[in-house]
């Protein structure tokens, strides 16, 4: 397993994020869905934040992606939420008209922490420090 480094630390973060469109509706077409990841990647560069994949639904999409320990993930949330709801909505007219309110996402979202090893296996390499 490669892992990332800086100056003064060796880590690994992962991040699975789902992000859901306002009302559940169904307008992440593959257009939508490509500019979005597109403005992830622009966004997430200033941020220390590496694209890993990238799929979608009609109505959310799913995101696996690499941070440093030093990202602050609630700014970069909000700021690509922020930013990819005004854009989607202004280059994409069929959208906005099926969301007629500001908001593209919906205020929650799920981000999970991913990695190699399950919690299990963690637990138990943790557990065994110290014996033979």
């Amino acid at each position: 397993m490669k892992m990332d480094t800086n100056k003064h630390s060796v880590f690994l973060l992962n991040y699975h994020l789902v992000l859901v469109v306002k009302y559940r509706r169904k307008v992440i077409d593959e257009d939508v869905s490509e500019f979005a990841r597109q403005t992830f990647e622009r966004i997430g560069a200033s941020y220390h934040i590496t694209l890993i994949e990238w799929n979608h639904d009609g109505d959310h999409i799913h995101v696996l992606f690499k941070a440093h320990p030093n990202t602050e993930m609630s700014k970069f949330l909000n700021a690509y939420k922020s930013a990819s709801s005004r854009l989607i909505k202004r280059d994409f007219p069929h959208v906005k008209r099926r969301l007629w309110k500001e908001m593209f996402w919906s205020r929650s979202y799920c981000l999970v922490t991913t990695g190699g090893a399950t919690i299990d296996v963690i637990r138990r390499y943790i557990e065994k420090q110290g014996k033979e």
